[in-house]
């Protein structure tokens, strides 16, 4: 389990500052949900842990500074999963996967027959093993959806980055979604870190959560401590009512006004 702290972390992006001096702490083998508004800086967030945007400040993975480690050893530390990534419709389902295997193959190297099996056991375990052979452009969203978390954990790493991984799914693909993930969780001790739009999943799912507002944190802390009526009445500019629902955790209710 990798515990991951980031201290201090900005993005400027051309001349705007998206993010500035965010901080915040997921020990290992706890899923951590990013909230806030369209356009509150969740996504960059995300990006800039997984080294894919510059950045200024710290990310340290189990006391290593992110940002010293090469990209192929960055990638064995760190997974992540872009909201809306770019398939390829021609290629199949296990090559997309393979993909996850790239920072363990030598330069101008082929993958080995240990990747295969990798890949191949990764598929098995989101039920997609008889997806394998099908071309992406013949997915539907959900199945989507779990060919792009197989990508990610093929690189067995053990932090796991989701930019909301629930994007365009109905409500049960949704819930299979992220009973997948906690599931994943749990068994392999992965650190998950997922901006979430719907706050009552974020509530149902995560062992913390944090708001983002204008590039800044608003709030961190147990679900039932950010998901309050006055922050996300504040924050989103949305009437709710909050419940507690199952085991204590907080349900986020609209509210007509």
């Amino acid at each position: 389990m990798s515990h991951v702290r980031v201290k201090g972390l900005s993005v400027v992006l051309e001349t705007r500052a998206v993010l500035s001096g965010v901080e915040f702490e997921v020990r290992g083998g706890d899923w951590l949900a990013v909230i806030g508004a369209n356009g509150a800086g969740k996504s960059t967030l995300l990006k800039a842990v997984a080294g894919v945007l510059p950045y200024s400040g710290e990310v340290l993975v189990d006391g290593l500074p992110a940002r010293r480690l090469r990209s192929r050893d960055r990638a064995r530390l760190i997974a992540y999963a872009p909201q809306a990534p770019a398939l390829p419709v021609d290629m199949t389902v296990f090559d997309y996967a393979l993909l996850g295997r790239t920072p363990y193959i030598a330069y101008l190297g082929r993958e080995s027959r240990g990747d295969r099996e990798v890949t191949g056991s990764v598929l098995e375990r989101l039920d997609l093993s008889s997806f394998a052979s099908r071309a992406l452009g013949r997915l539907s969203g959900g199945e989507r959806q779990r060919v792009v978390l197989a990508r990610a954990l093929t690189q067995q790493a053990p932090v796991l980055l989701l930019d909301e991984p629930t994007t365009a799914l109905d409500l049960g693909h949704q819930q299979q979604v992220l009973e997948l993930v906690d599931r994943l969780r749990l068994a392999d001790g992965l650190t998950v870190v997922t901006t979430l739009h719907d706050l009552s999943l974020a509530g149902q799912y995560a062992d913390s959560m944090m708001l983002i507002a204008r590039g800044r944190v608003a709030a961190s802390g147990a679900p039932a401590e950010v998901l309050t009526e006055e922050l996300i009445g504040r924050h989103f500019d949305a009437r709710v009512r909050v419940a507690v629902g199952v085991g204590g955790r907080p349900e986020v209710h609209l509210e007509r006004p």
